[in-house]
């Protein structure tokens, strides 16, 4: 799921499409336009290193070209540990730091999600 400023949706989900429609896997956009934000279905067999690679890099374009266009790899749904990694390109690691100094203090003993939306290398 992407989200962009409502003003750059329709060039992301036209790139995007155009990327999807050229591979050789089922994908499907689905958009909440009134929000900026649009998801992506992309149908692969997982034990199939071919598919689960072509996957991943249509992913990874759709995300790069969503912060390219000012917008985010997240929109309503949480970070998680898939698009984690994608944290630091989009919002810098000072913010991360300051991200993992915050959860420190209220979460001291590391208990509430542990591994989840700040990255392990971050350091304090």
């Amino acid at each position: 799921m992407m989200k962009e400023p409502r003003l750059k949706l329709a060039e992301c989900i036209s790139v995007s499409k155009k990327k999807l429609d050229a591979s050789s896997l089922t994908c499907l956009v689905i958009a909440h336009a009134g929000d900026g934000n649009f998801h992506t279905i992309i149908l692969f067999d997982p034990s199939q290193e071919d598919q689960r690679h072509e996957a991943e890099r249509l992913n990874n374009f759709m995300v790069y070209t969503a912060l390219s266009m000012e917008g985010t790899c997240t929109g309503e749904h949480g970070v998680g540990t898939g698009k984690m990694k994608y944290l630091e390109k989009e919002l810098g690691i000072e913010s991360l730091r300051t991200m993992k100094r915050i959860k420190a203090v209220l979460d001291p003993n590391n208990i509430m999600n542990p591994g989840k939306l700040i990255p392990p290398h971050v350091c304090i």
